[in-house]
């Protein structure tokens, strides 16, 4: 593979956040007066994201609301739970938090809705959402992300185009206008993917493991080959070609950035697919043909020895799952 040929794979990172296409589960304009208080439920499976247009509130973790990552967020911070964990949101630590999903909200659309809440004190004003990522690429991603991710406003340079799509929604939380809806949900994916973006170029954890390999120039095109084409005989020769490097220096610097060899890596993200895809509906032969197994039996018996279960009834759950 020349220069030339290589150039399509020149930001592997970039690949994998363009996996991070959403669906949202709901977003809700907060309108908050002290005391109040509010707790998110957990919901498996889905990122939850606040964003403080006014005011301040307390981001409580753990079970007494103070754990590791709690904090104050300010106006114009932008804080994201990715592991879909139960938290509150609170005037001040320590005040009662009912369930939100308690709260009377009025129902803008099937998924926008507005909360006014609280004893009629001091103003907080918040836009909230939970979404969910659907492909496989976009959650392995995900579950590499720490506990939470906060983004203050004055860590932002000024003019960055986070800050000023922040503002921009904060203006539509504020002013009713026709679209407006539309425009926040939008925006609010947007800013979701450029608040995990920001954590990958500014913290050290990101520079490590799979999300490190896949900024490296080599070993990040390599992977990108098996996201792209799973159903593809590579060998280690095949990878290390397309990556212009030795087999051995392959070999060794695969293994170093991510953690084990290149093969079990493309084992692996045939299983993670193949679940997704038996979720979905696939039919085992369609799925057997999609991960480059020859037959249905070789497939079922490399998922087994992955997973732990049969395609069968990995599909069976994954379907429950969804529902």
């Amino acid at each position: 593979m020349d220069t030339t040929e290589l150039a399509g794979f020149a930001d592997p990172l970039g690949e994998a956040l363009h996996y991070l296409r959403m669906d949202g589960v709901f977003y809700c304009h907060s309108e908050l007066t002290a005391p109040w208080g509010a707790r998110m439920p957990a919901l498996p499976g889905c990122l939850m994201f606040h964003l403080v247009t006014a005011g301040r509130c307390w981001l409580g973790l753990g079970a007494e609301g103070v754990g590791q990552g709690s904090r104050w967020l300010q106006p114009g911070d932008f804080a994201l739970v990715p592991h879909g964990q139960g938290h509150d949101l609170l005037h001040e630590p320590g005040a009662d938090a009912p369930d939100l999903f308690s709260l009377p909200r009025q129902m803008v659309s099937e998924r926008y809705e507005v909360l006014r809440h609280g004893g009629g004190g001091v103003p907080t004003r918040l836009i909230c959402g939970a979404v969910r990522f659907d492909h496989p690429a976009a959650r392995q991603l995900i579950a590499l992300l720490p506990q939470v991710i906060a983004i203050e406003a004055s860590a932002l340079q000024h003019g960055d185009w986070i800050q000023s799509t922040l503002r921009f929604m904060a203006d539509e939380a504020r002013t009713v206008r026709a679209g407006g809806e539309a425009v926040i949900t939008r925006l609010a994916d947007i800013v979701v993917i450029q608040a995990i973006r920001h954590w990958v170029q500014h913290d050290p954890a990101a520079q490590t493991g799979w999300l490190g390999a896949l900024q490296d120039r080599r070993i990040g095109r390599a992977i990108s080959l098996m996201h792209r084409s799973p159903a593809q005989a590579w060998t280690v020769e095949s990878l290390a070609q397309a990556s212009a490097m030795s087999r051995s220096a392959f070999a060794q610097r695969f293994t170093a950035l991510v953690g084990q060899g290149a093969l079990q890596y493309l084992t692996q993200w045939r299983m993670t697919l193949a679940q997704a895809w038996l979720a979905q509906g696939s039919t085992i032969a369609d799925v057997a043909a999609r991960t480059g197994y020859q037959s249905e039996s070789a497939f079922s018996r490399a998922f087994k020895r992955s997973v732990g279960v049969a395609p069968g009834a990995a599909a069976k759950a994954g379907r429950a799952a969804l529902a």
